[in-house]
């Protein structure tokens, strides 16, 4: 269990903006950051970071929180994992002790498949660095190909040996099931021997830095094995949603605003030996678009750095109408007949593979004319099927601008006329209008409605009073009813200075006010009383000390109107006021509003009781009514006098 001592540090030194900004592109927004949601699948942003209350709200999905919660629903970790994580980036000291047998066994499925991945990951790279395989084989051969010692320790690569199930034995007397390591790939089904055996092991490792598979590379030279094996899909590993190298490579996208993307593992290693660190590889798939979106989060720029050959071409064809269906900028790069990104930067410097790089990215008009031009035939039928390729994939861009920028660059290239080109372009794009309009009668996904209650809006701001302007004082402008000696009621203004607590306290407690809503009602005596115990409320601290769906709800209602933030509407010299400008007539006015609808409720309830049934039609009940009315009264003089 980790101490509360060591909670509080780790929030104290955290830094919400630092720790999401390792996960998306943020820009300032304001006093804020923006970005593009990483739960949806956005083409502007929705997902804003408050620095100022350490806080982040996604407006896209609706979640929201502090930094642990972003961990725990981006990373799915739990609460203790999301801390030691963040503890670890920080360089914070947390006491942990062994997990015993026990404890393994009431880990959920999940967790316990990924604490088995970071097993086998230490076990494989201490046979690299321990057996005799693994120094006078699989460290000889890796530096065979140029790898130094630095590189390879820094992707956590190992080895297992030929040993017979070495790995699975060792697992198992440390009380791993054979079922889960089955499941993860490391064990066959088949016979239970293990699965790695002489191999290179490279461990494939999330955003967040967890492992969740491997990737292995044999050292045999048997027709019978195949070359590389990778582990099956699983509840903590899909192949397609994962991009190898992109936890030691997220910083540098962001920095350079570009992402290179390459085929094999070893292609990612030797681009970061070689010091250009913004390289991911898709293992050897097709690249999908859960990968693109990933990268959509870091930076809207891809280069392609795939192989020459037929399977390198395919694949950076396959990709291209992928990347810019979602809105990102695509270059390609294709090396020299033979070559592949870890051939080719081998004996090269730094500067020689950037000028390369730079020199020889071009974009994929060029890439598709480029085809052409190669084409040995050169027809009309070839050129035809090459212009009508270029435009389907202009169709697949979401900018019309862009669109019509590309048209014109090809047109100029291919010396077809504009005309001709918008023509095949709107041609393209109705038939797939058409489609999506389709697919929109056919959804049967029902519309969500919109909660309309005013009871319901007005508890929510009281809610946000109290977080946001609680320990403020503030004069409010009161009415004193005062009867004369004749028995006539006067009303007297009078202003009195509280806080704001205090205020919302007192009137909402001498009419007996509760909350309608179950989550208010516990936040609202939550916040009462942490305001009566302390003297500086920190709403930081307030939203870290609650369970997740409450720290997710005030998260909400504090950063709500910030959403104005995400369209930058300053730069359009549109000024959007604050909340807080009046902040005595916002309390009182709410409050006001609240205890009205409240007695409007009852005394509609006492009417249609004395309704339904004459017999409780008493003198009490009539009184009751008259009295309700008469603070009715009272209630809209003063509410008018505030508007």
């Amino acid at each position: 269990m980790i101490s509360k001592n060591t909670i509080e540090k780790v929030f104290e030194i955290s830094r919400v903006e630092e720790v999401i900004g390792d996960f998306i592109q943020l820009k300032k927004s304001g006093s804020n950051y923006k970005g593009l949601s990483p739960f949806t699948n956005e083409k502007t942003p929705s997902f804003m970071i408050s620095p100022a209350k350490q806080i982040w709200k996604d407006f896209s999905s609706g979640k929201g929180g502090n930094v642990v919660a972003f961990l725990m629903e981006h990373e799915q970790l739990s609460y203790p994992q999301a801390i030691k994580f963040l503890a670890n980036k920080y360089n914070i000291e947390v006491e942990e002790t062994a997990i015993s047998t026990e404890q393994k066994e009431k880990l959920d499925q999940k967790e316990k498949l990924m604490v088995i991945c970071e097993f086998a990951k230490k076990f494989f790279k201490k046979q690299i660095n321990e057996t005799d395989f693994g120094k006078n084989i699989a460290l000889n051969y890796l530096g065979e190909r140029g790898f130094d010692n630095k590189i390879i320790d820094h992707f956590d690569v190992g080895c297992l040996t030929s040993s017979r199930n070495s790995f699975k034995n060792y697992a198992i007397e440390n009380g791993y099931n054979i079922d889960d390591l089955i499941s993860l790939g490391l064990v066959s089904s088949k016979n239970e021997n293990d699965i790695y055996s002489s191999r290179i092991i490279f461990p494939i490792r999330t955003i967040s830095g967890r492992t969740v598979g491997f990737g292995a590379r044999t050292l045999k030279n048997s027709v019978k094995s195949a070359k590389y094996i990778n582990s099956p899909d699983s509840i903590i590993y899909n192949k397609s949603k994962i991009l190898y190298g992109l936890y030691n490579s997220k910083t540098n996208i962001v920095k350079n605003d570009n992402c290179y993307i390459v085929e094999g593992y070893t292609d990612v290693m030797r681009f970061f030996q070689k010091g250009i660190n913004n390289v991911v590889s898709s293992s050897g798939t097709a690249l999908t678009s859960a990968q693109i979106n990933i990268i959509r989060r870091l930076t809207k720029n891809i280069t392609m750095l795939f192989d020459s050959d037929n399977a390198g071409l395919n694949a950076t064809i396959r990709s291209i109408d992928m990347i810019l269906s979602e809105g990102m900028n695509v270059s390609i790069c294709l090396f020299e007949e033979g070559e592949d990104p870890d051939s080719f930067a081998k004996n090269k410097t730094t500067e020689e593979i950037q000028k390369y790089l730079n020199e020889n990215s071009i974009d994929f008009i060029d890439f598709k004319a480029k085809k052409l031009n190669e084409s040995k035939r050169n027809s009309a039928t070839e050129k035809a099927k090459v212009v009508n390729d270029i435009v389907s994939s202009i169709s697949k861009i979401p900018d019309k601008i862009k669109q019509e920028i590309y048209i014109k660059q090809c047109s100029k290239m291919l010396d077809i006329t504009e005309n001709t080109l918008f023509n095949a372009l709107a041609q393209l794009n109705q038939i797939t209008q058409v489609s999506k309009t389709q697919v929109a009668q056919d959804s049967s996904t029902p519309i969500r409605q919109e909660r309309t209650d005013q009871i319901f809006k007005l508890e929510k701001k009281i809610i946000e009073i109290l977080v946001l302007y609680g320990n403020q004082k503030v004069s409010f402008d009161e009415i004193k009813m005062i009867k004369d000696e004749n028995g006539e009621i006067t009303y007297k203004p009078d202003m009195v200075k509280s806080y704001v607590h205090e205020k919302i306290f007192l009137d909402l407690h001498s009419d007996e006010v509760e909350f309608a809503n179950e989550e208010f009602k516990v936040l609202y005596k939550e916040l009462i009383q942490e305001y009566q115990k302390k003297e500086n409320f920190d709403a930081k601290v307030f939203i870290n000390s609650l369970p997740k769906n409450l720290s997710e709800l005030v998260t909400s209602l504090i950063i709500e109107d910030e959403i104005y933030q995400l369209h930058d509407w300053r730069s359009k010299n549109v000024i959007v006021k604050g909340k807080d400008r009046s902040i005595s007539q916002l309390v009182t006015e709410t409050i006001l509003t609240l205890r009205t609808l409240l007695i409007n409720k009852k005394v509609q309830e006492l009417s249609k009781l004395t309704n339904e049934n004459d017999k409780n039609f008493n003198k009490d009940t009539l009184e009751e009514i008259v009295n309700y009315y008469q603070l009715k009264s009272l209630l809209s003089k003063k509410l008018n006098r505030v508007i």
